[in-house]
């Protein structure tokens, strides 16, 4: 005999006087400003489905869970508002660990809400039943179950609250199918107004040390500043500009802060970097740990001064020792050290003319460096060639995503985004097969700008039938895979710890023709082995795109036997 709690088959209620959990959950959503959720159907989550189509939420129903997820994940890095997957139970939710996991380390706002069985059936082994809360409790900073239909809303805003409580990250909510499906008077929902229950996270902590970081800028010889991911997260870009520009500071920019400057700008650098840190007397970190991307801190000299500013209390002095640390939002810090530092009359400006010249010079040199590998004509085609070409194609509307390991290590030394907002890569989990739910992301959140994805081969496998989703919700965009036949990143540590004979294991791909996989979709699809050949193949996709309205493929193919620097280096493990 049926449940009648937890039967699927049980009809919708026609009375306006009750709302089921479903509807709670579509309406709490609303009230975060929620406007789309990514998602794969099952039957546990039906009622939420319905609930947002009354409350006018876009549902974008992927091929995959990771792929729902990094797309939350992309959608909150675009729009700065709080990312939505919604998944089912059991392999719903363990497939969406992936994407909710990159989103932890990279700090992005995003909310996951599983189903479950019904309460009714705890402990009995019903289809799909994990401990899920469980297993999300370590990637999440916020997780919990709801056992009370009149709590899903109240508990929607607590968990989505903890995704912007410091920095941010994701949160998880498990809801029983019953406690969703089922009806309650609407005057007994817990449904917080929005507004007045959130209180403002634009903390600049103690003023003393507002006053006292001015100090150290104003005073300093040869400053240097880096921005990390952090201060694009709390869309503290132009505050970070204005510093760059009032001090004349030389501005490095690591994740999601690269673009906050353009290339060209006099106080944009990428190339000096080491060199800068190795020559400053000050210092300044904004919104980036201390991890493996920065050599745990240890390549810093002891001799600078060093201060460091994060969302997180907990990073602020984590893994290396620094002089003054910040615990508040990047971007109102950095807007009151500003105006502290307005009033002086010599705010040391003049005298670092000599320093950004110094650095300028510097900048030139490391480029013509590396510009016989830019426009290298060897065939295989080498990777840095791949990556010139792209920036080269680049506009001020294009979002740029790097999807692979020496992929995305290439690209930071090539692709130079224009616009604040406009690279997107894993972060530091440095998962792979983030790109394809990134790109039907932004291109939900900027119809009107391009997309471009650039895939290691082995990347573009894990996730590359999504891009019928893009297709399908009308977000095509041009994907170039970087073809080597191989995982390089790995074969490169297997050839040098044991040797060529062995170097290939569990490693190499198949030679696979990607661009006959957009074809395939009714797209675009190009094979390129001629170095010439990429810009114009790019161009040609850019037009196919947009006269076909679906997404294209131009698949290089790279030599094998070349790799980035940090792979060389073996940096990812030091």
């Amino acid at each position: 005999m049926a449940d009648t709690a937890t039967d699927t088959l049980a009809k919708k209620s026609t009375d306006k006087n009750v709302i089921s959990g479903g509807h709670l959950v579509a309406r709490a959503l609303k009230g975060e400003g929620v406007d789309t959720v990514f998602t794969l159907c099952g039957g546990h989550i039906i009622d939420i489905y319905d609930g947002c189509v009354d409350e006018g939420i876009k549902i974008v129903d992927v091929r995959h869970e990771q792929v729902a997820a990094h797309a939350a994940d992309g959608y909150a890095r675009q729009t700065g508002k709080l990312g939505c997957v919604v998944t089912t139970a059991g392999p719903g939710c363990t497939n969406a660990m992936t994407g909710v996991a990159c989103a932890f380390r990279a700090e992005t706002p995003m909310l996951h809400i599983g189903g479950q069985s019904s309460m009714t059936q705890h402990k009995m082994g019903s289809l799909q039943d994990l401990p899920h809360v469980d297993m999300m409790t370590p990637i999440t900073k916020f997780a919990s179950g709801v056992y009370s239909t009149e709590r899903i809303a109240d508990m929607v805003s607590m968990a989505a609250r903890e995704c912007f409580n410091g920095a941010y990250g994701p949160s998880y909510l498990e809801i029983p199918r019953d406690i969703l499906d089922r009806e309650i008077d609407r005057t007994k929902a817990v449904i917080p107004e929005p507004g007045h229950y959130r209180f403002s996270t634009r903390s600049i902590g103690d003023p003393a040390d507002i006053e006292r970081l001015a100090d150290i800028l104003v005073k300093a010889e040869k400053p240097a500043v880096l921005f990390g991911t952090q201060v694009w997260n709390c869309r503290g870009h132009e505050a970070a500009v204005a510093l760059l520009r009032q001090l004349q500071i030389p501005g490095y920019f690591n994740g999601s802060a690269r673009g906050i400057l353009p290339p060209g700008d006099e106080h944009y650098f990428n190339r000096t970097r080491s060199l800068a840190f190795k020559e400053a007397d000050v210092i300044l970190i904004v919104g980036t740990p201390f991890d493996f991307r920065m050599g745990y801190g240890k390549r810093i000299r002891n001799e600078a001064t060093l201060v460091q500013i994060d969302q997180s209390y907990a990073t602020v002095g984590k893994n290396r020792d620094i002089d003054l640390g910040l615990a508040g939002d990047p971007g109102a810090i950095l807007e009151a050290v500003a105006a502290a530092a307005s009033g002086r009359t010599d705010n040391g400006a003049a005298r670092r003319k000599g320093w950004l010249s110094y650095l300028r010079e510097a900048e030139g040199k490391a480029t013509d460096k590396l510009m016989p590998l830019f426009l290298s004509d060897n065939q295989p085609i080498h990777p840095y060639r791949v990556a010139w070409e792209i920036n080269e194609f680049l506009t001020e509307d294009t979002i740029y995503i790097g999807d692979g390991g020496d992929v995305v290590t290439i690209s930071a030394q090539a692709v130079q985004p224009r616009t604040p907002g406009h690279w997107m890569d894993p972060g530091a989990l440095g998962a792979l097969g983030v790109g394809t739910g990134f790109a039907i992301a932004a291109g939900l959140a900027h119809p009107q700008k391009e997309v471009l994805c650039y895939y290691g081969d082995g990347s573009f496998g894990m996730t590359a039938f999504d891009m019928e989703t893009a297709n399908r919700f009308g977000v095509p965009y041009v994907a170039v895979v970087g073809n080597n036949s191989a995982m390089n990143q790995i074969r490169y540590g297997q050839f040098a710890k044991y040797g060529e004979q062995r170097g290939n294991v569990g490693n190499k791909l198949g030679d696979v023709p990607f661009g006959t996989f957009a074809e395939m979709l009714g797209g675009y699809g190009e094979e390129v082995r001629d170095p010439a050949e990429i810009g114009s193949a790019l161009r040609r996709a850019r037009e196919e795109v947009k006269s076909r309205g679906k997404s294209a493929v131009i698949n290089v193919w790279v030599d094998p036997n070349e790799y980035a620097p940090g792979t060389k280096a073996q940096t990812m493990y030091k």
